[in-house]
């Protein structure tokens, strides 16, 4: 699959976008791009004009995903790989720069959680795990970017929160048994919001910008209708978010509309948080 990164680059669409919104020419990497959030973000980087990489573990999820957006002459591609793997993302962005010369968006959007347990039953594997499908993939994936960046001095990281870096969630709202995220989770994603802040200081003085978007309650179709009503009860715009609603949030962050933006987290939530 990773032969994507020794073919010839695709030619340029066309395309009739402002010049702080366009991002023909610019290179970009999604990790977990496969999938829901994922997938919706770096189809907008594509849709703006980016050669986008999706990767993650399951090639065949990453190909797929892939084929779907080039089959609308987007350029995409699929890269197997695990963004917590230091060797593994090197080589990848390596051979991206080797096919490109540049790197320009990392959105460091894999991740997940371990455990179903509450507290004060937490297991601390299950901790320790959550913390590195969160915490090191977004900061070796950070990383790797950030040394390519360097050489040009720009570039824009992206890293994935969520409305639970910043607030606990209500058993209240969901249905018996359901699987809600713990506070493993909680603590993951909290710490890469001020992850954020700390690699958007260090990295500054390369004129690459860090910046956090922290989605809301972006349901997969799975979710039971209880859950999904009180959810939407919580929303004031009255309505559960879409992948695509990240949309507007990606652009901001990987364009020139943000090049001084960086330090900050985006929560995107439909106004849940503002209540």
């Amino acid at each position: 699959m990773n032969d994507a990164l020794n073919a010839p680059p695709p030619g340029p669409a066309a395309r009739n976008l402002p010049p702080w919104l366009s991002l023909d020419g610019a290179v970009a990497v999604v990790t977990g791009g496969g999938t829901h959030l994922g997938l919706a973000m770096a189809t907008a980087l594509a849709e703006l004009g980016a050669s986008v990489y999706l990767l993650g573990r399951r090639a065949e999820v990453v190909q797929a995903s892939a084929q779907a957006l080039q089959a609308r002459g987007l350029q995409a591609h699929a890269v197997g790989g695990d963004a917590a793997d230091e060797a593994a993302m090197e080589q990848i962005v390596q051979d991206i720069q080797r096919r490109h010369g540049r790197l320009d968006v990392m959105v460091c959007n894999a991740g997940g959680a371990f455990g179903t347990q509450m507290a004060p039953n937490i297991s601390v594997a299950d901790l320790e795990a959550t913390l590195r499908l969160n915490v090191t993939t977004t900061l070796v994936s950070a990383q790797t970017a950030a040394r390519a960046m360097m050489a040009r001095r720009q570039g824009a990281i992206i890293t994935i929160g969520s409305l639970h870096a910043t607030l606990g969630s209500d058993p209240r709202l969901y249905a018996p048994g359901f699987k809600r995220s713990t506070q493993s989770y909680h603590a993951s994603k909290g710490a890469i919001l001020n992850l954020t802040r700390a690699l958007a200081c260090e990295l500054a003085q390369y004129n690459i910008t860090v910046n956090c978007i922290s989605p809301g309650q972006i349901p997969k179709p799975s979710l039971d209708d209880f859950t999904r009503e009180n959810f939407r009860n919580n929303v004031p715009l009255g309505r559960l978010g879409v992948p695509s609603d990240l949309a507007g949030a990606v652009a901001l962050f990987a364009t020139a509309s943000g090049r001084w933006i960086t330090g900050q987290n985006l929560t995107v939530d439909g106004g849940w948080s503002a209540w």
